[in-house]
């Protein structure tokens, strides 16, 4: 049986759609295939991989992509946006989306100013918050699908 496609997309493809991919194959990497993508990719934040590795998720092999990369060539089961930018400038109906969801309550990390270890405990914060994301849609689909 083929895995389900999840495209998590934001503007940046530098961190919070980047936790987002990491997540989703670390809790289910045997049912759903992860990608990422943004509007306009800047790389991944060393801060993105700093806080992933303090809870043991690395990033290796990914990369930060143009979403031009999927859209109409990749059919996806779900795209999933992760800031308001992406989903505002994104169209609604894409060829080869089945579904699409925005999680609006996501604070963009790399946008945060502030020291050091106040930009870290930013990071942090998200990475927590789109961890639990991650797995309240998973236990959203195990209830369709159950």
């Amino acid at each position: 049986m083929a895995k389900t496609k999840v495209l998590f997309l934001c503007t940046g493809n530098s961190a919070r759609s980047q936790m987002a991919e990491a997540y989703l194959r670390h809790y289910a990497g045997d049912q759903y295939e992860a990608h990422s993508a943004g509007l306009a990719p800047k790389g991944i934040n060393t801060y993105t991989r700093q806080v992933m590795d303090e809870v043991g998720i690395s990033l290796d092999g990914q990369e930060s992509k143009n979403v031009d990369r999927y859209l109409g060539w990749v059919n996806f089961g779900w795209l999933i946006t992760v800031c308001g930018h992406a989903d505002a400038n994104c169209p609604k109906t894409f060829l080869g989306v089945s579904h699409r969801q925005h999680w609006d309550d996501l604070e963009d990390p790399a946008a945060f100013t502030g020291s050091e270890a106040e930009t870290l405990a930013k990071f942090r914060q998200v990475r927590d918050q789109i961890d639990q994301h991650v797995r309240d849609w998973l236990a959203e689909q195990q209830g369709v699908l159950g």
